[in-house]
């Protein structure tokens, strides 16, 4: 009895922080998105209108554009992350001069604020005084302008996105790749397996569960971008860059749409919980149904 109550009582700060930062916020959006309120509108009382905004957003042409063009920006932007962080990952196992500069500079992108780094790709794509602009042009004749192009300026914040976040790919699967057993290889290969045969028999299966944990965290972390796009693209040319994220920042904040902004963001939640339950019922379930 004893040891059940000091186990509460040690998860009783993590309990109290996660109600206060989760539970509770999620609650209040979730009551604000059954009311139109502007509260710097003509009228700024909370008006209760029932489902009146999750009703407007099925038929909203913006919203529904910006969940395309999000789910294009998750798959291109997540599937290039895994295959350059494993291929940087198996690279780092192995020794060459340089190993440890070169895994420093790697991770370097970590630690900055996606507002920073918004912002120095801002500067490195503005057409005037950026680096990439004025190389692409000098040396390939090719004119880069995220201002004007849609493909461009949606290619370059794909890119943005995994010069960010290919390191935290790399460091997950270095760490996969360091905890394998070396029995099953150095069996595998007295038998004769190739290095394709000894991947896709042996290690990929061994590390699909830390692959599978590192797509869910950067699928649902691409879903939500937010800051790098604003500082870069502020959501254009057009609706090229407008992520769901950026749709419902514009919505909450210049035109101050709390009502319809909070409804947005509880169905964004929900697509994230539906597509992350998916891939798990596919992917990891009949995996352990298989096991039992």
């Amino acid at each position: 009895m004893q040891s059940k109550f000091l186990g509460w009582a040690l998860l009783a700060p993590t309990l109290l922080i996660l109600a206060l930062f989760g539970v509770v916020p999620f609650i209040y959006v979730l009551f604000v998105s059954f009311h139109q309120w502007n509260p710097f509108g003509a009228n700024p009382d909370m008006l209760f209108n029932w489902a009146g905004n999750y009703r407007k957003l099925v038929f909203d042409a913006q919203f529904l554009a910006s969940l395309g063009v999000t789910a294009a920006f998750v798959f291109f932007a997540v599937l290039s992350e895994l295959v350059l962080g494993y291929a940087l990952a198996q690279a780092l196992m192995r020794d060459f001069p340089g190993k440890a500069f070169f895994r420093t500079i790697h991770t370097l992108p970590l630690i900055m604020a996606p507002i920073i780094v918004g912002s120095v790709w801002k500067l490195m794509t503005t057409p005037s005084i950026g680096i990439i602009p004025n190389i692409l042009s000098n040396w390939l004749g090719y004119d880069l302008n995220i201002g004007q192009s849609a493909w461009q300026a949606f290619a370059t914040t794909v890119i943005m996105d995994i010069w960010h976040w290919t390191p935290l790919v790399t460091l997950t699967l270095i760490a996969a790749l360091v905890s394998l057993p070396a029995d099953p290889f150095e069996q595998a290969q007295i038998d004769g397996a190739n290095r394709r045969q000894i991947f896709w028999h042996i290690t990929l299966p061994m590390i699909r569960p830390a692959i599978l944990a590192t797509v869910f965290i950067r699928m649902m972390d691409a879903m939500r971008t937010v800051d790098e796009v604003l500082m870069l693209t502020g959501g254009g040319p057009g609706s090229a860059t407008r992520y769901v994220g950026v749709h419902i920042f514009k919505e909450v904040f210049p035109r101050t749409n709390y009502g319809y902004g909070s409804a947005v963001s509880v169905i964004v939640l929900y697509l994230t919980i539906v597509v992350c339950w998916l891939m798990y019922v596919g992917l990891i379930a009949p995996r352990n149904k298989g096991k039992g």
